[in-house]
């Protein structure tokens, strides 16, 4: 495999790596910090003895919840990439890739992820299908607990009371992810796989890989890989990372309405991932649409990028 020299004006890219998990880890540990101040004021000083309360699913501690979220999302993800750009000395937008978004493409995210949903649907019942072997079976159990942990403080970030939550839900669990987490992701651990190996399929995959990883949610492990690698080529493909946060943001939206959704018609939220059920044919003709869009949107991409 062949090693790419870093540009002139960036450091070396397995250094860019190191620092961006560096960023990531101080950037939590600071931001988790500076959310237990609300956290108190709202709980108290007890909380801080147990507080794991706060993840185990108890209504009760819901705000406390979701302001531990925003606030490690941007200690974790929004800020360590930004801090990358600035230690490169490169301008963000001219790091990430920050141009203008071209009205044509991001229609064609939308049908995208519209025309994707039963290609995805279809990869998450046969994940939530897996079996390990008997040898396996502690690994299993192991993670079936924390899919079911990871399933219950789900459930309490989606509950919603009113419309503040909604608002509070969307920014929480779409708009900072697909900022974030496509900054992240893309942005900064691809562009420097990429730098590195000079192989983008390789950079795109990899870093889809460690996005799946790092949610912790083995039984939608292949759904949200395919989701990464999805992101990683719009990005790929435009030069610009607007599509890939679109994407990820309607994606997390979606999630977030259809709870909205159940919630006012008093389904219950555990149900939410329960299958809607195509025909076979269904989830062929979504996988063919799927690939031509994408061919379309990289055809369409590629000329607007040499007209510009």
């Amino acid at each position: 495999m062949n090693v790419v020299t870093p540009n002139k004006e960036e450091i070396n890219p397995f250094l860019q790596l190191l620092l961006l998990l560096i960023y990531a880890i101080v950037g939590a540990v600071v931001f988790s910090i500076i959310s237990l101040v609300p956290i108190v004021i709202i709980h108290g000083f007890q909380i801080l003895s147990n507080f794991g309360v706060i993840t185990s699913g108890d209504a009760k501690y819901t705000n406390a919840l979701k302001i531990l979220q925003i606030c490690t999302s941007i200690g974790m993800f929004v800020l360590p990439p930004i801090a990358l750009a600035l230690t490169n000395r490169i301008k963000i937008n001219q790091f990430f890739g920050l141009k203008s978004p071209k009205f044509l493409l991001l229609m064609l995210v939308l049908v995208i992820m519209v025309i994707s949903m039963p290609l995805m649907e279809w990869t998450a019942v046969w994940n939530q299908k897996m079996v390990l072997p008997d040898g396996l079976k502690w690994l299993e159990n192991w993670m079936k607990e924390s899919e079911e942990s990871a399933m219950k403080m789900t459930i309490q970030l989606l509950t919603m009371r009113n419309n503040w939550d909604f608002i509070v839900n969307l920014v929480m669990i779409a708009v900072l992810p697909a900022i974030g987490e496509e900054l992240m992701f893309r942005g900064g651990v691809q562009r420097s796989i990429n730098k590195m190996f000079g192989n983008h399929h390789a950079a795109i995959w990899i870093s889809a890989i460690i996005f799946s990883a790092i949610h912790m949610q083995f039984y939608g492990f292949v759904p949200r890989l395919l989701l990464g690698a999805g992101f990683g080529y719009l990005y790929y493909f435009s030069g610009s990372i607007w599509y890939a946060m679109l994407a990820h943001f309607l994606n997390n939206a979606y999630a977030v309405c259809a709870a909205l959704y159940m919630q006012k018609h008093n389904m219950p939220l555990d149900k939410a991932d329960e299958p809607v059920g195509f025909p076979w044919y269904g989830y062929l003709i979504s996988a063919i649409l799927t690939i031509a869009l994408f061919k379309f949107f990289k055809d369409t991409a590629q000329r607007e990028r040499k007209l510009g």
